[in-house]
């Protein structure tokens, strides 16, 4: 391929942008009003892949036509690149939360819960909405975004906002430089989501859609999610079971101790099965393992008695401490070498492909925590306040982007947070309540992790490395992507709700972010706690835990467990999927054993056409549900 060839061109940057408002505002309307779908609660997003499969087969027709001028795959993945990363600040657990939580206590005030009178004055005006008028057609709806009275008193806190998270997704860019030559080039560690999209663009898709173990996979997930969708718009049609989370025992576990076995669903979402298939054998094991010795350890809980134990978000909390320090010490040698470049002690390492010079890369991530200290400090929080909260969140984000670029797995790790952690290791009697009440502002951004931006920029430069693409023009590109995507995101968000309201016809708006974060702020306020030692033993456990399994895997290859599947099993993440992840496992394991690597390989494309045909079929019927204005079958949850 010629050097001209895998440029990131003009066109490419202007078709993501142009795609980027069409993506977020349909995320929007099926995840916000509908609650359909929920693309961006994936590893791998829905929207952008259904979007470049279209792209892909526009493109097939055009390059018949006009093949000097069709897309190549460089320019493929720039603008898949461009619309992915407009998902990881309008998704699930970002910016959809935001504004589920930053006018919540202005609307839901009462006598009896006293939130005017506990923490309003701490909350500060340029962040938040307090107008009765404009919040009342916000949440009610009939109205619209585009009146002058309701616009104005948005733009302030929206730009500020916008600005804040700005500069914490470049603050991650700074970081995904400094270690991206490390992980990509040197480890050389799998990334296992990429696979579809490079898959699907290579030789600008001919190769996947030429397959025909993709089509078989393709036509057994879309058959599956076509019959399913009609059985959901038509009860008259029998569905195909247990394809989404089903219980199947708990009207047999009732009594004490072994209805703690209540809860568990099994799956058998084709996506996941296709996803999970290109795992690690032993991440794969260790994430159904643990999950099912973490019912072991409620039965045991359960059967004692005991108000905390087996306590498993405070051992999460813990297991993913202990993975930013796995990661960090597996990444010294290069950090090191990278600190002296940026010093001048040593020039040996190159950073002349890096997506910006180590040492701008340097003074970006300093400016951007300084920008985010005046900014902390400015809303009332104390800097050392701030300082231990978002080294947490930064700890979490490095721990869960090396998970994602080593392993691929889904991370929904809900309730392992900065604040919950302060809390319980420092007490809340310990923080003053302008402090706690801004850590309660920002929960929106920490309460899970689903559509984190951060591995999903490292990924984007995995993808720019594998097929020679340049990184410091993609690296523009991202920027132009987040600029744009947030925009969008706003637009879309108070688009949607002020038609709709918030509370009246958006069944997927996010007010329980607001009712979590200030009824516990309510709690912190009301009854200050000590630090609770108990809890914190938990998290030291699950540190330990996890450091002890590393240590095993590092010194014995006998050794069958990896520490990642037992953070990911303990914290959320397996809930939905440790059936498939089972499946996946024993499917591939299979494979391995008796067809060995060269059976693997062929029938990877088979397992890429499960998530490629659920990931239409659902596109498609959200889709369909849009356009007809109701809730149709979504592939998740």
């Amino acid at each position: 391929m010629t050097t001209s060839a895998i440029k990131v061109t003009p066109r490419s940057i202007l078709l993501g942008i142009l795609l980027i408002p069409v993506n977020v505002y349909w995320m929007t309307i099926v995840e916000v009003k509908y609650y359909s779908l929920d693309g961006s609660c994936l590893p791998l997003f829905i929207q952008p892949v259904f979007i470049l499969f279209l792209l892909i087969l526009a493109n097939l027709l055009h390059r018949n036509l006009w093949p000097n001028t069709a897309l190549n795959q460089a320019e493929l993945l720039t603008i898949n690149i461009m619309v992915a990363m407009s998902l990881t600040i309008a998704g699930h657990d970002t910016m959809q939360n935001m504004f589920g939580a930053i006018v919540h206590p202005f609307w839901f005030a009462t006598a009896e819960n006293e939130w005017q009178n506990l923490f309003w004055h701490y909350i500060p005006r340029w962040l938040t909405v307090t107008d009765q008028q404009t919040l009342k057609g916000f949440y009610e709806g009939e109205s619209s975004i585009y009146l002058a009275q309701n616009l104005l008193l948005w733009i302030r806190p929206l730009f500020f906002w916008g600005i804040f998270f700005l500069v914490m997704m470049f603050a991650m860019l700074c970081i995904n430089t400094l270690i991206r030559k490390r992980w990509t080039e040197q480890e050389k560690l799998a990334y296992p989501i990429i696979q579809l999209p490079l898959g699907l663009s290579e030789d600008a898709g001919i190769k996947l859609l030429r397959n025909r173990i993709m089509w078989v996979g393709f036509g057994l997930a879309f058959t599956i999610g076509l019959i399913n969708g009609i059985a959901y718009l038509n009860p008259a049609v029998p569905d195909i079971p247990y394809i989404k989370r089903t219980s199947v025992w708990d009207h047999i576990f009732t009594q004490r101790p072994w209805n703690a076995l209540q809860g568990v669903r099994v799956s058998m979402y084709p996506f996941m099965i296709g996803l999970a298939f290109f795992l690690p054998l032993d991440l794969s094991f260790s994430c159904w393992f643990f999950f099912l010795l973490r019912y072991v350890e409620r039965i045991i809980g359960y059967a004692l008695g005991t108000r905390y134990f087996p306590a498993l978000n405070d051992q999460a909390s813990g297991a993913w401490i202990a993975l930013f320090f796995i990661a960090v010490w597996v990444t010294r040698q290069h950090l090191i070498e990278v600190g002296k470049r940026i010093i001048g002690l040593d020039t040996s390492l190159n950073d002349t492909d890096e997506p910006m010079p180590y040492r701008w890369a340097a003074i970006g991530l300093i400016t951007s925590f300084l920008i985010l200290a005046i900014f902390t400090r400015s809303a009332g929080m104390q800097v050392w306040i701030a300082a231990i909260f978002f080294g947490l969140y930064f700890m979490f984000s490095f721990a869960i982007t090396r998970v994602r670029a080593e392993l691929g797995t889904p991370h929904e790790i809900y309730y392992v947070n900065p604040h919950d952690i302060m809390a319980t290791t420092g007490g809340t009697r310990n923080f003053d309540p302008s402090s706690l009440t801004i850590v309660s502002l920002f929960y929106w951004f920490n309460r899970g992790y689903r559509n984190h931006p951060m591995p999903n920029q490292i990924e984007a430069f995995k993808m720019a490395e594998s097929v020679g693409m340049p990184n410091r023009s993609l690296w523009l590109a991202m920027v132009v992507a987040i600029i744009v995507g947030i925009v969008a995101t706003f637009w879309a968000n108070l688009d949607v709700t002020f038609r709709n309201g918030a509370i009246a016809k958006a069944g997927g708006f996010k007010d329980w972010v607001g009712r979590e974060s200030f009824n516990r702020l309510q709690r912190w306020l009301h009854n200050p706690s000590e630090p609770n030692l108990t809890k914190s033993g938990f998290m030291g456990l699950g540190g330990l835990l996890t450091f002890g399994m590393m240590f095993m895997r590092v010194r014995f290859l006998w050794w069958p467990f990896h520490p990642a599947g037992y953070a990911l099993a303990i914290s959320f993440a397996m809930d939905y999927f440790w059936f498939t992840f089972l499946v996946a496992w024993l499917i591939k394991l299979l494979i391995v054993r008796h067809g060995g690597l060269q059976m693997h390989r062929r029938l990877a494309p088979f397992f890429l056409g499960l998530i490629l045909g659920d990931y239409v079929i659902g596109s498609i019927w959200s889709l369909i549900g849009t356009g007809l204005g109701v809730r149709t079958y979504k592939i998740f949850i």
